[in-house]
């Protein structure tokens, strides 16, 4: 079922915002950090999804896998201008 929302246009910054309640977002099967395309057609304003939402720090991290990545390399020795 299609939900629908009649909202007001506000001042965000230099440019003009409508917040997304909840129910429609999850209706239109959008995500937090989800990347959308908006298009201007005559007086409507279209909204649609264009990829997967971006991950968080905390969800890279979950399945972040040092034996797989390398890990974080550490240089023991003095290198380039270090070493005089």
């Amino acid at each position: 079922m299609a939900k629908t929302a009649t909202l007001t246009v506000q001042q965000w910054g230099n440019s003009l915002a409508v917040r997304i309640p909840s129910a429609v977002a999850r209706s239109a099967g959008l995500k937090l950090g989800q990347p959308v395309k908006l298009t201007a057609q005559q007086s409507k304003v279209l909204v649609a999804a264009v990829g997967a939402p971006k991950l968080t720090l905390a969800q890279k991290l979950a399945v972040f896998d040092p034996d797989r990545h390398a890990g974080e390399l550490m240089a023991t020795t003095r290198t380039g201008n270090e070493a005089l």
